[in-house]
C-alpha cells in the first residue's frame, strides 16, 4: 500500500461536475487483480459505506498517457495522525467522526498510475444522469407518501419539510437507487404503530394511496420545479442537503447523493406500492425516468 495523504477529497459532485484534474495521493491494492487510487479532487461520486443507497459512479481516470477504467468508486478512511486506510464497510468509524480523513477510492484495473501523477478524471455522464434521475425520484417520491399517509397518524410525531408526519424516516428499512429508478423498503411493526400509525385496511386502500402520490408528483414534474445541493463545503465529509422549490415549499432533506436540475428533466414520475403478505413490509417501486438532454447535447441536437 502506497499512501501519501491524510486530508479529506475536495469532491466536485455535488455541482453536477463528470470531469476534473488532480493529483494521485494514494494507491491501495484491493482484491481481484484491482487497485484502490485516491486523488486530491474528484468529480466521482463514491457508494456510502454507512447508508449505501446510490452506487459508486463509473467512468476513467487517465495518467501519464495511461487509461484506467473506473470500474467502481467507494469511501475509504483514514486516521489523520497515521495508521491503516480502511475502504467501505470495514471502516470502524462514522463519517464525520474526529480524527479521520475520508476519501473518495476510485476503483480501477491493476497496474494503477504512480502517485504524483496528474490524474484526468471523467465520469461515465449517461450513468450519472440516470442514477441522479433514480435518485431524485426517490426523494419526490418519499414526500409523496408522507402527505398521502398523513391522515394515518394518531400522535404527533416528527414532520418533513412540507409538514406532513414523516412516514419515510420513521419507517424506512432500506432504499436502492437504480438506473431511472428506486426500491425503497418500510417496516410496519409494533414499534411504528406505538408512534401512531394505523395499519387498518392499509392492503385495501394501497390502489387509493397510490393514485394520490402518483397524482401528486405529476403535478410536481409539470412546475419545473428546481433542484440543488446546499452543502457547508467542499469536502466529502461536509454536510450537504437536497432541496426543491415545490407548490407547496420548500422541500429538503440531508442527502449525499447526485440529483437532477429540474423536475421537468423527468419524463415519467411514479411508484408502485405493494404490501408484503403478513403486512410488515411496504416495498415502493420508483420509476423516474429522465430526459436525454446531455445526451443529445453531446451529438449536437
Amino acid at each position: 500500500m502506497t499512501v501519501a495523504v491524510v486530508t479529506s477529497t475536495v469532491v466536485t459532485f455535488p455541482d453536477g461536475a463528470v470531469d476534473g484534474r488532480s493529483p494521485v495521493v494514494a494507491t491501495v491494492p484491493l482484491a481481484k487483480g484491482r487497485v484502490g487510487v485516491v486523488t486530491e479532487a474528484t468529480p466521482f461520486h463514491p457508494l456510502d459505506h454507512t447508508w449505501p443507497d446510490q452506487p459508486g459512479d463509473h467512468g476513467e481516470l487517465r495518467a501519464d498517457g495511461v487509461t484506467h477504467p473506473v470500474v467502481d468508486c467507494v469511501t475509504a478512511a483514514r486516521p489523520i495522525d497515521g495508521g491503516e486506510l480502511h475502504v467501505g464497510s470495514d471502516i470502524p468509524a462514522k463519517r464525520g467522526d474526529d480524527g479521520w480523513a475520508w476519501q473518495v477510492m476510485h476503483v480501477v484495473p491493476e497496474p494503477g498510475p504512480a502517485i504524483g501523477a496528474l490524474a484526468e478524471l471523467r465520469v461515465d455522464p449517461e450513468r450519472r444522469d440516470a442514477l441522479s434521475a433514480g435518485h431524485t425520484g426517490c426523494h419526490l417520491v418519499a414526500l409523496a407518501l408522507n402527505a398521502a399517509l398523513a391522515h394515518r397518524w394518531t400522535k404527533d410525531v416528527r414532520t418533513d419539510s412540507l409538514r406532513h408526519p414523516d412516514f419515510d424516516q420513521l419507517a424506512i428499512t432500506s432504499s436502492a437507487i437504480h438506473e431511472d429508478s428506486s426500491v425503497d423498503k418500510y417496516r410496519i411493526g409494533k414499534s411504528l404503530r406505538k408512534k401512531g400509525f394505523s395499519a387498518d385496511g392499509l392492503d385495501a386502500a394501497l390502489p387509493e394511496i397510490t393514485a394520490r402520490v402518483n397524482d401528486r408528483l405529476g403535478g410536481w414534474r409539470a412546475t419545473g420545479a428546481p433542484v440543488m445541493i446546499d452543502r457547508s463545503g467542499p469536502l466529502l465529509t461536509d454536510r450537504r442537503y437536497w432541496t426543491c422549490a415545490l407548490p407547496e415549499g420548500r422541500a429538503g432533506l440531508p442527502c449525499g447523493g447526485t440529483h437532477l436540475r429540474n423536475v421537468a428533466q423527468l419524463t415519467d414520475l411514479a411508484c408502485e406500492l405493494a404490501l408484503n403478505t403478513d403486512g410488515t413490509t411496504l416495498t415502493v417501486r420508483t420509476t423516474a425516468v429522465r430526459t436525454m438532454a446531455r445526451h443529445l447535447a453531446a451529438r449536437g441536437h
